[in-house]
């Protein structure tokens, strides 16, 4: 369609232009149910057979084994901010997190509202571009569990390891679930807000190892309990029915890609050539220097001043590269490449980028 722009949104991020045209093709008539997605009793037949269907979809696709659950719960990533300690953390209990970037500090700020909180790694003393060496994390004992955000959407750095730690593994994947493998067995919770990556917002997805549900605080409210969300199967309130159904859809279209093993080979080409050229650039510079700790999903980048990061941000988005302008609390610029941005999305940035550098020598 001619009239699609390039959207490099941070989130909620663009979707796969195949998703919207099935979902517009069935916006009032579902398979035949005469209404809509939107219109349907989570508990009715049709609607169960989606749920059930994207469910297993989502196992498949990241591999879960049976000793993991599967929940979708309203509130987003945000959300688990508070459940994660309050289902974890115990009684006079503890938990260690990893501080590189804003939400992990805002996840852990939450956390100190329930229990003793060790900042186990930093960031902080180099403005977050960079990511902690394992030999730099400094567990504490008796820690309930390990936080970290694998990606960090506002600063442009992504963890290239599993950290190994002795306590349960929590990782906040909002940014780069689904375009690459997980080692889910190794991970106590995984949870990702699914605006970037799954599907419109309005909902996380949570992966727990079932032996640590049934630990919650005694005033966790009902609908934060994963012990409550597994037993009613993500349903003991409705559940944002239609976010699923687009869940669904995009599943389905990642399958055609190869799975996330395939989306793995496309994200990587589609970083390396927007990284090769701000390395090359006399103009623009990657704000992450290491190559290590960049971000395959958000390269973030300035130009020469910031009179220049204005021109071309306003001069891109004229051209039809909208959503380009960094995090208000950095500036600069970010391209957000989640798994809908084509190859050709980055392609066209890139020469984009190269005539506005020759025309600003």
């Amino acid at each position: 369609m001619s009239d699609r722009i390039y959207n490099f949104s941070a989130g909620p991020s663009m979707l796969p232009l195949s998703v919207l045209e099935a979902a517009a093709s069935e916006m009032t008539n579902f398979a035949g149910s005469g209404m809509s997605v939107m219109e349907m009793s989570h508990r009715s037949k049709v609607y169960l057979s989606i749920f059930e269907e994207v469910k297993e979809s989502l196992k498949k696709a990241l591999s879960v084994p049976d000793t993991h659950e599967i929940l979708f719960m309203q509130g987003g990533a945000t959300f688990q901010f508070s459940a994660v300690p309050l289902n974890l953390m115990g009684e006079d209990g503890s938990a260690d997190y990893a501080i590189t970037g804003n939400f992990a500090s805002v996840a852990m700020n939450e956390a100190k509202k329930y229990g003793a909180v060790n900042i186990a790694a930093s960031s902080e003393d180099k403005n977050h571009t960079y990511i902690p060496a394992q030999s730099e994390i400094k567990t504490s004992n008796g820690a309930s569990y390990f936080y970290y955000c694998a990606n960090n959407t506002i600063y442009g750095t992504e963890w290239k390891y599993i950290p190994s730690v002795s306590a349960p593994l929590v990782c906040d994947m909002s940014s780069s679930i689904l375009s690459k493998p997980v080692d889910v067995p190794k991970f106590g919770v995984i949870f990702a807000g699914v605006q970037k990556n799954m599907a419109p917002a309005g909902m996380a997805v949570v992966i727990i190892d079932k032996a640590l549900a049934g630990q919650e605080l005694k005033y966790t409210p009902r609908l934060m309990s994963y012990k409550v969300a597994i037993e009613k199967d993500s349903m003991d309130n409705t559940p944002p029915c239609y976010t699923i159904y687009m869940l669904g859809l995009v599943l389905k279209w990642l399958e055609t890609q190869g799975g996330v093993a395939g989306m793995e080979k496309l994200k990587t080409a589609k970083a390396k050539l927007l990284y090769d050229y701000l390395d090359e650039s006399a103009l623009f510079s990657a704000c992450v220097p290491g190559a290590d700790a960049r971000s395959d999903m958000n390269v973030t980048f300035r130009a020469a001043t910031e009179e220049l990061d204005k021109a071309f941000v306003k001069d891109a988005a004229a051209h039809g590269f909208e959503n380009l302008a960094g995090h208000r609390s950095v500036g600069g610029m970010r391209a957000s490449i989640y798994n809908a941005m084509p190859e050709a999305g980055v392609a066209a940035l890139v020469k984009f980028m190269n005539d506005f550098e020759l025309k600003n020598k």
